[in-house]
């Protein structure tokens, strides 16, 4: 299993956010994403998922185009965590991590044994189970974020985008949300592409990170490689 981007250019408005990028994602991996607010970690993440098509270049998965699948079939592939948790359906907890299963069902919106079985495991995974039944506007932030983290999880992609997915969460709870979505990619052959501002979640989980913004152009590679290029920084410098 791999996820290609090939040659893209990203753009915002006259801005251009990457230029001609190139990258593999391998299955059993974990790439982390590093850039300053307004640098195009989230354009990036979008356009991976093939929710945004970018003003030149590829996105392929299984060496095929993403933007020549159907949707559905598009979803039971890649998974997207979006910055913010918002929950527009005025549903249960349980009801809201079951819309992670849609793309598994032969008829939207039937909730059939697995479908439910997948969600209650979900929702364990993250500690929420026993406020299944409660509804999800009564929720803490924090906790609407480990719905959301279930809700992906039930959906089960090869591909994991996630954008900021500590955010909400307590330090505990970082460390348990993060580490629970990295076994299931090592264990079960996945890839997972997240965009983190802390330097530490980046260094304890990802194989490999990508900085954006930063520099001139974008850098990518491990841990230590990354940490002394940012070192050259002022900024960077100065934190010892």
């Amino acid at each position: 299993m791999k996820l290609q981007a090939e040659a893209l250019t990203l753009v915002n408005g006259n801005r251009i956010l990457l230029s001609d990028f190139s990258a593999t994602f391998q299955a059993g991996k974990v790439y982390g994403i590093l850039g300053p607010n307004g640098c195009g970690k989230t354009t990036l993440l979008h356009t991976l998922a093939g929710l945004r098509k970018p003003k030149q270049g590829n996105v392929l998965i299984e060496k095929q185009s993403i933007h020549f699948l159907k949707p559905k079939d598009r979803a039971k592939k890649i998974g997207l965590l979006p910055q913010d948790t918002v929950f527009s359906f005025p549903g249960t907890v349980l009801e809201t991590v079951l819309l992670g299963r849609h793309p598994h069902q032969e008829h939207w919106f039937y909730d059939g044994a697995t479908d439910i079985e997948r969600a209650t495991q979900a929702l364990s995974q993250v500690n929420l189970d026993a406020i299944a039944h409660r509804s999800i506007h009564q929720l803490s932030g924090g906790e609407k974020r480990r719905v959301a983290i279930a809700a992906i999880l039930a959906q089960d992609p090869a591909v994991y985008l996630l954008d900021e997915p500590s955010s909400h969460l307590d330090i505990i709870q970082q460390f348990e949300a993060l580490s629970l979505l990295v076994n299931q990619v090592k264990q079960r052959q996945k890839i997972l592409v997240m965009a983190l501002h802390d330097l530490t979640l980046l260094q304890h989980f990802c194989d490999e990170i990508l900085v954006m913004g930063f520099f001139d152009q974008p850098l990518m590679g491990a841990y230590s490689e990354i940490y002394k290029a940012l070192k050259t920084m002022p900024f960077f410098a100065q934190m010892g």
